[in-house]
């Protein structure tokens, strides 16, 4: 899924255990996002505004990165220097918008979620996007982000790995961080736990036995 790529970036563990244990846990910040995408997900839709046609939920998917999934928002529009659309007048260029709860984060996971569906949209309209924009659900406002070359390169070395890890079916172990905080799935994770290697040591300090067999 081309959405797993900011669960990747996040997290390489969380990412395994989402796509690879098929594991999932709904926290206050998984469900303010599912409602925030819910709002610009109308099924698959279109509609027009003046020079611009919005596009709502849109498949996408690239046989080269060997990714699919759904666009929140792809704008089209009208320009001389874009591309022709099927039913369409004109000519037009292609910006997609990626809708996120909270604010701006520290990490690029969702910057890089946002390039890859432009990579995907490139290769089935045959264009070049060199622009998108991320809607963050907090400040209620846009961030227009540069999708440059390093950027698309850094998209295919890490679905690249991804497919490693997805072929091999290993879920790598966690590192730990206060980003374990705020996931989901910090109670199916145990991250605590990852360091652990006398599992009796561990028995013997969490039930207070002192050694004695149980």
């Amino acid at each position: 899924m081309l959405s797993g790529i900011q669960h990747f970036v996040f997290c390489r563990r969380q990412w395994a255990l989402i796509h690879l244990d098929l594991l999932w846990e709904e926290n206050l910040l998984t469900a303010e996002g599912r409602q925030l995408h819910e709002k610009c997900h109308d099924a698959f839709s279109s509609e027009n505004r003046g020079d611009i046609i919005i596009s709502r939920a849109m498949p996408v998917f690239s046989r080269t990165l060997g990714v699919s999934g759904e666009c929140d928002v792809v704008e089209f529009k009208r320009s001389e220097k874009g591309i022709t659309l099927a039913g369409h007048e004109g000519c037009y260029t292609v910006f997609p918008v990626e809708y996120k709860r909270g604010s701006p984060k520290e990490d690029d996971c969702d910057i890089l979620q946002l390039a890859a569906q432009a990579m995907c949209l490139e290769e089935m309209l045959v264009c070049e996007i060199n622009y998108g924009a991320l809607y963050y659900g907090e400040p209620k406002r846009r961030l227009q982000v540069e999708i440059t070359p390093e950027m698309k390169q850094r998209v295919r070395d890490i679905f690249a790995e991804m497919h490693q890890y997805f072929r091999s079916g290993h879920i790598p172990k966690v590192k730990t961080s206060r980003k374990c905080s705020s996931c989901s799935l910090k109670e199916l994770c145990m991250p605590k736990l990852q360091g652990i290697t006398d599992v009796r040591k561990y028995l013997d300090e969490s039930l207070g036995t002192g050694g004695e067999p149980l």
